[in-house]
Order: C-alpha cells, then structure tokens, then sequence
C-alpha cells in the first residue's frame, strides 16, 4: 500500500512528530511505501486566493474560485508547482492520514489550507462525483491527532462534546465527500500531560493500529440510496452515522448515538 502523511505540526520534535515517525518506520516495516507531506517545513502557503491561477482566467473580472478551479483543470492548465507535487501525491497514495494536533476543535489553518488548495474542483470533486461516486473512490483516509485534554472531555456528557461529532467536518466533509473509505481515527489523548511511560504506550498503541491498518473496517456513512430527492434520510430509514438522527421514525439524537458502531474511539494506550 502506498501511503501519504500529511503532517502539520511547527515542532518535529513534538509527541506529533513521534507519531508521524512511528507510522513511517511501522508502515515500511510492513512493506508499504510511504511519502510524507511536512507543511511547516515546506512553509506551505494555506490561503486559496487569485495565486492559485497561473493560466488564462475564466473571468479575469471576478473571482469565482470554484468555476476558475474546474476551469483550470477542463483546459489541462497546471496549478502552481506546490499544488500540482501535493496532488501528484495524492494521485500516488492508497491511504492519506492527517497528523495534527487538535486546535480549537479542528485542524490547524495550514492543514485546513492544504485541503483548500489541493483537492480543487475537478481533480478532487466534481457535479455527480462526490461521496460513494467520488474521485477517491477505492482509497482510505484517516485521522491521527492529538488533545490537550483528557478523554473523558470528549465523551459524548463531556465538556467539549463527543469526539466522533468533532471530527464529523473532518470525516464526512472532507474524506467521505471526496470517496474515500474513512477508517476510524487514532486519538492521544493530552500526551504532554502524561508521563513518558505512558506516551510510549501511546505510540506502541499506534503502531499496533498501523499494523492492522489494512483489515480496518471503516466508519459507516450512509449510502444516495438512504436519501430522498431533498437529500434528508428518508422517512423508513434509521440514521447509523453517530452524527446524523433521523426525526421522521421518531429517532433522537441519543438513539442515533447508540446505533454507531464503534460507538467509542479506542483510547490510545
């Protein structure tokens, strides 16, 4: 398997960065290849702006990002050269994992800006290519981060909420949008507040998840068919993503909870 990690974080010498080099040296000892994408250290630009457009505009009047995006890629135009080596990466991997530790409940800006700038319309997504029909269809992506908070924080009767919700712009918006398979993530829970016993067991946890990486049963979304034409499960049909409920068969959002398998993110460790 081909493996792409994309790593955001400023200090390789964080618990981040013990991650990313425990999934490389695990993942090549099981005879995957594997690049890696250092965001900091290529100091990657993350705003998605005019540029990103290096050939003739659409509309050079008016930036319309989306349709200059499809634009770009119907006339076979390359992006600039940052965005053409990521998508080329991209295009090349088998499995995607983003490394990053968790800030203000998401993704740091520059790997957000990754997002922003490499899986443009037409070569990441496009009209009817989205979901279980797109372009990354047949691929598996995966989330490794980190907390500054305990576990228990992220329970679904914790203070900073479920963490299956946390990740669902992450998981459903990104991964799942673009046709991937979605494994379930890997979460270190607040490892610069454990001791160094402890952090190792994180990391022999996470190797230990690699090696199995590839009889991982993703996460389940749910299929078009589950939708009806306003695009809302339809009224026979009860929601399973742990994120979505579905009122029209009397479900709560408790019992839509209930129903997710697995109904808890294994605790690194």
């Amino acid at each position: 398997m081909k493996v792409l990690i994309v790593f955001a974080h400023p200090e390789p010498k964080s618990f981040n960065g013990a991650l990313k080099d425990t999934a490389v040296s695990t993942l090549k000892a099981q005879g995957h290849e594997v690049q890696v994408t250092d965001l900091y250290q290529l100091k990657w630009r993350p705003e998605l702006g005019v540029e990103d457009f290096v050939g003739e505009r659409l509309n050079p009047d008016f930036l319309d990002l989306s349709a200059e995006q499809e634009h770009m890629f119907g006339t076979s135009t390359k992006p600039t050269p940052d965005v053409y080596a990521e998508q080329q990466k991209v295009l090349w991997s088998d499995l995607i994992i983003f490394q990053y530790p968790m800030w203000w409940f998401g993704m740091p800006a520059i790997l957000k800006g990754w997002v922003d700038r490499v899986m443009t319309r037409g070569f990441a997504y496009a009209t009817g290519r989205k979901y279980e029909t797109g372009m990354f269809k047949g691929r598996k992506a995966m989330v490794s981060t980190t907390t500054g908070t305990a576990a228990s924080l992220y329970e679904p009767d914790g203070v900073d909420g479920d963490i299956n919700h946390i990740l669902w712009p992450i998981h459903n918006g990104i991964f799942n949008y673009l046709g991937f398979e979605v494994l379930p993530p890997h979460v270190s829970w607040m490892p610069g507040r454990v001791s160094a016993e402890e952090r190792q067991a994180y990391l022999d946890a996470y190797a230990a998840r690699l090696r199995a990486i590839e009889s991982t049963e993703p996460l389940f979304f749910h299929p078009f068919a589950d939708f009806g034409p306003d695009q809302r499960l339809k009224p026979g049909v009860v929601a399973r993503s742990g994120f979505q409920w579905n009122p029209a068969v009397g479900q709560s959002h408790d019992e839509a909870a209930e129903t997710y398998t697995p109904k808890k993110i294994a605790k690194a460790g």
